[in-house]
């Protein structure tokens, strides 16, 4: 499985503006493309950003779509308000487990990390699924959890998606002492760390664990 991401910097007065296009648009195109096997779109209403995901089978169907669905990311660029352009990557999934679909006012914080050694990416992989994966499960609220890879820059996001607000700000405090152990394993550096609300969410990617 492979994942397309899109981040846009936008205008938080914009965002829903942005959302209605991706839902009422954007996502039945995409969804109709061979190989699509869902998208989702997280927002941080404060300062404008949204990152959009498009899920697909093979790295072959993400190959050949990517024509198809430039011009979509460009109107849900000038949807969202964004004048500084967007950051485009794509990932292989490496594990995701799932406890039970994410409600409405469901939010997410994802860890990006790059570094260590050649190794790391491996690495990472045996440990999310070890060790984040059994102990984050375990916290109030969770609702799922998963890893996107990119073994040619060595760099790795962690997602963990909660029922509410309210659930993800409680589990800051463990999800913290997670990622110190894990980063000093691994040896890697954390980039960012953001929380963010998980606005659409229409991904079918299997249970990797």
């Amino acid at each position: 499985m492979y994942i397309r991401s899109t981040e846009i910097q936008g205008e938080p007065a914009d965002i829903d503006s942005g959302l209605s296009l991706v839902r009422e648009e954007i996502f039945p195109t995409v969804s109709a493309m061979d190989g699509c096997v869902g998208m989702s779109m997280l927002v941080d209403r404060q300062s404008g950003r949204c990152i959009t995901t498009t899920a697909w089978s093979s790295e072959e169907a993400m190959q050949e779509s990517a024509a198809a669905v430039r011009p979509l990311r460009d109107r849900a660029e000038r949807a969202l308000g964004s004048t500084s352009g967007r950051y485009v990557h794509e990932w292989e999934v490496a594990v995701v487990h799932r406890d039970h679909a994410t409600p409405e006012g469901a939010c997410a914080r994802l860890t990006w990390l790059s570094g260590g050694d050649l190794h790391m990416v491996d690495n990472a992989i045996d440990m999310f699924r070890m060790v984040v994966v059994p102990q984050i499960q375990e916290l109030d609220g969770f609702c799922s959890a998963s890893l996107m890879v990119d073994r040619e820059t060595g760099r790795v996001v962690g997602t963990a998606a909660f029922d509410s607000r309210e659930a993800l700000e409680a589990s800051r405090e463990a999800a913290t002492g997670i990622r110190e152990r894990v980063i000093a394993e691994l040896g890697a550096t954390v980039d960012n760390v953001e929380e963010m609300e998980i606005a659409f969410a229409h991904l079918h990617v299997p249970e990797m664990a």
